[in-house]
């Protein structure tokens, strides 16, 4: 549990956040209607590619500071601004590194967030106090279709409330947040299903500061050397970066592969990957019975989402992907969902 007393004085304390009038959600597909929302300041669910975000009008501090509330998000974790076409970074950067300039050349649209210093235009509650804002272009026709429609870039984290599984589906978003919002705009199931990876800059050294859906590999091929901090406990530098996050509301174990499975009984669930021949009396969920990498990060949430739903299940337990390819960033979801103080 974080206290407000560990919250550096340079971080923003939001308003006491209010009760809330419901309002009936809507999933649609009308980009006409979402942008009419979020025109009036409202709160819209948008598709990515990665997860869905929940966004609002980024250069609207009083519509920014609703994400916070609906999502029970803690105003020290900043949020990351979206934009459509790769030229709007300079609308909220003041100085783009030659390597910033490289990985958004390679890599947008797509699952990359860059911290860049950040121009006044940007609201503080946007960044947290910080003087850096995280921006990415996400790879969704729908969502991209909406953003270059508006006059604005929207801020964005994970659709979901702070520190639970993040949404890959409409229905995700719904559950959760129905009759706090007002819209879902539905884009169907994301491809990718973890959330971007976040790089900032030591000058111009890469410095990843979460894994996400481009693998270290992928910036490494671009940039050279590469440094990579992605654990906090408070006043992360990047949204994702607390080591307790994206959790169900059960139990989550991590298990090494030579664990005895067969001491696990029918009301454990057990996350795989691959080939699985052991014994268990566990209900076994393979993330890709291939090995498919991207595949399991698709599956991810989605697996933790149904068995913290389902009665039967009491405990969860999970065995780590091999660290390499998208695996990195599977795992990095796995631990942190698994962390308890």
């Amino acid at each position: 549990m974080i206290l407000i007393s560990i919250v550096n004085v340079s971080c923003l304390v939001l308003p006491y956040i209010p009760y809330f009038r419901p309002v009936e959600t809507i999933i649609s597909s009308s980009v006409e209607h979402a942008k009419a929302l979020l025109e009036q300041g409202q709160l819209v669910a948008i598709p990515t590619e990665t997860v869905y975000g929940l966004a609002a009008n980024a250069l609207d501090k009083t519509a920014v500071i609703e994400i916070f509330n609906a999502k029970q998000r803690p105003s020290f974790d900043p949020l990351i601004v979206h934009i459509g076409n790769k030229s709007d970074v300079v609308l909220c950067a003041r100085y783009i590194p030659a390597n910033a300039q490289k990985l958004m050349d390679a890599f947008w649209p797509g699952p990359l967030t860059v911290i860049l210093p950040k121009k006044e235009i940007v609201p503080d509650e946007v960044t947290s106090g910080l003087d850096t804002v995280g921006i990415r272009m996400p790879h969704h026709a729908l969502t991209l279709q909406l953003l270059q429609q508006l006059n604005f870039p929207l801020a964005a984290p994970s659709a979901n409330p702070f520190g639970y599984i993040s949404p890959t589906t409409p229905q995700h978003v719904f559950d959760q947040l129905q009759n706090k919002i007002p819209m879902i705009l539905d884009g169907g199931s994301c491809d990718v299903g973890v959330e971007s990876t976040i790089v900032g800059f030591e000058g111009e050294l890469p410095v990843v500061y979460r894994l996400g859906g481009l693998t270290l590999e992928d910036i490494r091929n671009v940039c050279g050397d590469i440094k990579v901090e992605v654990n906090s406990s408070s006043n992360p530098k990047a949204p994702g970066m607390l080591k307790s996050h994206y959790a169900p509301t059960k139990p989550l174990k991590i298990i090494s592969s030579d664990f005895y499975f067969n001491k696990l009984d029918v009301e454990s669930a057990l996350i795989v990957f691959g080939e699985f021949k052991n014994n268990t009396n566990a209900q076994v969920h393979n993330l890709s019975l291939t090995a498919n990498y991207n595949e399991a990060a698709s599956n991810l949430f989605s697996f933790l989402r149904i068995l913290d739903t389902n009665e039967n299940v009491k405990e969860i337990f999970a065995v780590l992907l091999p660290s390499i390819n998208l695996g990195v960033a599977i795992n990095d979801r796995l631990n942190r969902a698994s962390f308890q103080e």
